[in-house]
């Protein structure tokens, strides 16, 4: 169905090829995951298998890209719309509607699909997706997983032979993610279509995929295989692959299931050390919200809300997709007044501070990081941030190395991927050191190194004594960093207490560590690494 005959493409004016000597071959029926660093280069793969890269894009392609025997070269996008159906990486771009039933039966309309066949297929592809329950809501009313889940069902309903989807889950909680993947195996298995993703959260696909395709950036070559052997030896791995490599499992397992069935001597082992302990809060208060109550219309986000955030803490706030997440930290980052009880952060109201007043209080990186960023060059953004912000020259553009080394500063913020774009956005607002720190889905497009990194900088700035709130479905993200989780669902707090004894006590929020070693409370693989270092003397 794909395939690459020795490709390579580099976009114009850029010195060096993004991609080169590309062969590959994507059957029929098949489920190809596609990893890689950050700004590798998985993104363009992607546009080339349905022509946007180069016919929109620009640049220069050579090698023959075939999809279902059509060449890109000579069949442009619309001329593949009816092989291939593609979901970018923002799916709110993609929207031409304003309801959800409307934008699912959109792309029929314009295939000239009969009516009762559009009926039915919109019905199909609302039970796919858990949609049924959202088909008359305004699309601006969605929380941003739900917006993903309908950007998916909108290709679907077209019935492509090929889906391409860029990071489908990662706006989505771990309940969604698993429907939606559950979702496109049936899509593989029964149907027989092919459907390539590009992924960051390994740890959610790697066990659905047929093969892997592994995109290391800066022209290298590219590898293919199945997911096996590619996991075997990557620098790029989910948290069960990187603590199959530390028991010395072999094979190595993809699935919670196959490494419990190895992990017994493992458990023995660790039986004799001590998980780390629940960390205890510390701090003076740094915001608060009593009685909140919040809504959309009719739509109810928060009901009744109380909390406390204190200083040198990080909170993970988490939940299901529209459980009022994003619309907390919009109240604690003053973007809206209550519309009952209320808001304090310092002592303010943040809703009624002037704009400079609120940004020396409070940071916020929202879900869309992009609205963020104006200049014309990355290089400017950084230099603005430092004259605004009263940082020195250099500041920011230090910050973005710590989290993401290597963002072209010659680019503009449009043109960089998604995770380049959110490092910017999250070095302009931690240069500052905010005292109030709110990061909406901060781990969206970035790979497991600059997680890593992302989380070095969180607890220098919790130990410094500044409040971190995380608005999250990363739930690796916070077993490394949280001290403190709590649980939303339909806008009331349904859990909030240490974050090991809330993640734990959950078969949906807990990291894979501790589902392959349970009922032992083992968040990480660096824990288990220290605990058997401990053992072994």
């Amino acid at each position: 169905m794909i395939r690459f005959s020795n490709v390579g493409f580099t976009y114009s004016e850029s010195p060096s090829p993004t991609l080169s000597g590309v062969d590959l071959a994507i059957g029929e029926g098949e489920l190809c995951l596609v990893v890689g660093p950050t700004g590798s280069g998985k993104s363009t793969l992607l546009g080339l298998m349905n022509g946007l890269v180069p016919h929109f894009s620009g640049g220069h392609v050579t090698g023959e890209v075939r999809i279902d025997g059509r060449s890109i070269r000579d069949h442009p996008p619309r001329e593949l719309a009816d092989i291939v159906g593609v979901v970018g990486q923002n799916p709110a771009a993609s929207f031409v509607t304003d309801v959800v039933e409307d934008e699912l039966a959109y792309a029929m309309e314009n295939l000239g699909v009969a009516p009762e066949a559009m009926r039915r297929r919109v019905e199909d592809t609302l039970d796919l997706l858990g949609l049924h329950e959202l088909r008359d809501r305004p699309l601006p009313t969605l929380s941003g997983g739900q917006q993903q889940r309908v950007a998916i069902g909108a290709v679907l309903s077209a019935s492509p032979r090929i889906l391409v989807l860029d990071e489908p889950t990662s706006a989505l909680d771990p309940a969604a993610a698993e429907e939606v993947l559950a979702a496109l195996s049936r899509l593989v298995h029964d149907l027989g279509m092919t459907v390539v993703v590009a992924e960051h959260r390994l740890e959610r696909v790697v066990p659905f995929a047929d093969s892997v395709i592994v995109v290391p950036g800066k022209g290298a070559a590219i590898e293919m295989g199945s997911p096996g052997s590619v996991m075997a030896h990557s620098s790029i791995a989910p948290p069960i692959v990187e603590l199959g490599r530390l028991a010395g499992w072999s094979p190595i397992p993809l699935s919670v299931r196959d490494a419990r069935r190895v992990a017994t001597p493992l458990r023995q082992r660790l039986s004799s050390a001590e998980p780390p302990a629940a960390r205890a809060r510390r701090g003076e208060p740094a915001a608060s919200v009593e009685r909140l109550f919040a809504s959309y219309g009719a739509v109810v986000a928060l009901e009744g809300v109380d909390l406390e955030f204190e200083r040198g803490q990080v909170t993970a706030v988490m939940g299901r997709n529209g459980s009022g997440k994003s619309t907390l930290l919009g109240h604690l980052a003053g973007l809206r007044a209550p519309d009952k009880g209320t808001v304090e952060v310092l002592g303010a109201a943040p809703s009624t501070l002037s704009p400079k007043e609120l940004i020396a209080r409070v940071g916020m990186v929202p879900q869309d990081a992009g609205i963020l960023l104006y200049r014309s060059t990355v290089a400017d953004e950084c230099e603005t941030a430092d004259r605004e912000s009263g940082l020195p020259a250099g500041a920011t553009a230090a910050a973005l190395d710590r989290v993401l080394p290597g963002v072209p500063r010659d680019h503009h913020p449009r043109d960089l991927s998604e995770g380049q774009r959110l490092s910017v956005a999250l070095a302009v607002v931690l240069a500052p050191a905010p005292p109030l720190v709110l990061l909406d889905e901060p781990t969206r497009g970035l790979d497991y190194p600059s997680k890593e990194r992302l989380v070095a900088v969180l607890r220098e700035l919790a130990a410094d004594g500044h409040c971190v709130v995380l608005a999250t479905h990363d739930v690796e993200l916070v077993a490394s960093v949280a001290e403190r989780a709590v649980v939303l669902a339909q806008g009331e707090v349904v859990a909030d207490g240490p974050a090991r004894e809330v993640v734990c006590h959950s078969p949906v929020f807990a990291p894979q560590v501790a589902k392959v070693l349970a009922p032992e409370a083992w968040l990480t693989v660096e824990e288990v690494r220290e605990a058997l270092a401990q053992v072994g003397r």
